[in-house]
């Protein structure tokens, strides 16, 4: 990892320091709006490619945002669903990943802005992920046409909302990319206690306050907030991409495994010496490139399978 590199992850680690004490309800002067704020315009630092546009969209009454390619080469479209534990977050920090899914699908890309927790908890984002993903079918936009991406918590969304889809009797999407997934909030991994101090954005104490603000009462093994307990039957292939330096890595491949037990086609990537979501850092890292065009590549091949 070059320094450059080292220098922005650092800086997002520290965007968050915030966040506990305020959670805890240590510090009560710092606002929540301010942590979110700081946090988009951190991660707003990764630069949307040239040639792609961005516009607000009601998604059935979710608040979202489109990203329009000046190229457009299908007519199928991207859900991209950000992370940022279910309590930070928002498009307008995304327009790096999504434009460059954008550009390089030659797609338009669709990225909801769901509620946040703590002051709207678990179900809530994805209640309303699964209502931007039934308005964008509503828009007569043929489900074998859409493809889920999301990292972190939105990795796990990308599996929890199909989940939802289905329980729903809704039909689902063609194919979807899970970055660096926060698939168990149990945290029960052995990568949780062997890769502390190794991964430079997260640690076992604060993902455990922060999945218990997400949660309030709800138990951590809920299948919609840990996919690797939901029935997974008969969900399109999905791609899992973990970094093989995070925290989340064991539960990653436990997602990976459990997918495939259900039959669900799945491949696994574990890219050595990477840390969270780093298809962030593009630009900057060519793992992050290469790790972007093979979701892309997958994305691709999902979508041409599902539309013969």
């Amino acid at each position: 990892m070059n320094t450059k590199v080292q220098a922005a992850v650092q800086t997002w680690a520290n965007s968050l320091s915030d966040l506990v004490p305020v959670l805890k309800g240590i510090d009560t002067t710092t606002k929540m709006s301010d942590i979110r704020d700081s946090y988009a315009k951190m991660l707003a630092q990764n630069p949307a490619p040239a040639g792609v546009k961005f516009e607000a969209v009601n998604m059935g009454g979710v608040p979202g945002t489109l990203v329009t390619p000046d190229e457009i080469k299908t007519d199928a479209v991207v859900m991209y669903i950000h992370g940022g534990a279910y309590i930070v977050g928002r498009p307008d920090g995304y327009h790096g990943i999504g434009g460059n899914y954008a550009k390089m699908l030659g797609a338009r890309v669709y990225m909801p802005d769901y509620r946040l927790a703590p002051e709207h908890k678990f179900p809530a984002s994805v209640d309303d992920t699964l209502r931007a993903y039934e308005w964008l079918l509503e828009q007569k936009i043929p489900a074998n046409k859409i493809a889920f991406s999301g990292e972190s918590a939105g990795g796990a969304m990308v599996v929890s909302v199909m989940v939802a889809a289905k329980s729903k009797g809704l039909p689902l999407p063609a194919v979807g990319s899970s970055i660096s997934p926060w698939a168990n909030l149990e945290h029960t991994g052995a990568s949780m206690s062997n890769r502390e101090g190794l991964d430079p954005l997260n640690s076992k104490p604060v993902l455990d306050i922060l999945a218990r603000a997400f949660l309030g009462d709800t138990l951590a093994n809920h299948p919609l907030a840990s996919p690797v307990f939901a029935d997974v039957t008969g969900l399109p292939p999905i791609l899992v991409q973990i970094g093989e330096n995070e925290l989340m890595l064991s539960d990653a491949m436990r997602l990976a495994t459990h997918l495939a037990d259900n039959r669900v086609r799945v491949n696994l990537e574990v890219w050595p010496a990477m840390f969270h979501a780093w298809h962030f850092y593009a630009t900057m890292l060519p793992e992050g490139q290469q790790a972007m065009e093979s979701s892309v590549r997958f994305i691709e091949a999902g979508l041409a399978e599902a539309n013969p």
